[in-house]
């Protein structure tokens, strides 16, 4: 079953991020204390292990969860593969993807820190339907696409 490897903030936009254990999830907000919350359409941020390891494979080392600004590493879901509108049950919170992949904007320092980035391409942004706590370890279940 799918899972949450890492919960991960930051107070400023694009910087990597910390790992916390768990987090609270603001309906129509985001991770409270993230910089990226807020409302809008891009509240919280999702990157797989898979895609992390997928850096790691090309030679890119000291790749920790947060490292791509993440605020949740996930295990066991192709998360670029989700339509847009799927709802995902994710610990006690609801959440709607919302885009698939980004810009990367000019400048970035996680660009320039790893010297890639995989999130304009694999990672995923979500919006908060329904406010809860993300612990490590929780499930991620696919209730609606």
């Amino acid at each position: 079953m799918p899972k949450i490897l890492s919960v991960n903030i930051s107070k400023k936009k694009g910087i990597p991020k910390a790992s916390i254990p768990e987090g609270n999830f603001i309906e129509e907000f985001g991770l409270e204390g993230d910089a990226h919350a807020g409302k809008w359409h891009r509240q919280v941020s999702l990157l797989g292990i898979e895609s992390i390891n997928k850096m790691k494979e090309v030679g890119v080392k000291n790749l920790d969860a947060g490292k791509f600004a993440e605020n949740l590493t996930t295990e066991g879901i192709n998360l670029w593969e989700l339509p847009v509108g799927t709802k995902l049950k994710i610990g006690e919170t609801i959440q709607e993807v919302t885009q698939i992949g980004k810009e990367c904007h000019r400048g970035c320092a996680i660009k320039n820190l790893v010297g890639d980035c995989v999130m304009p391409r694999e990672g995923i942004f979500t919006r908060v339907l329904k406010g809860g706590k993300v612990r490590v370890g929780d499930s991620i279940e696919i209730i609606e696409k």
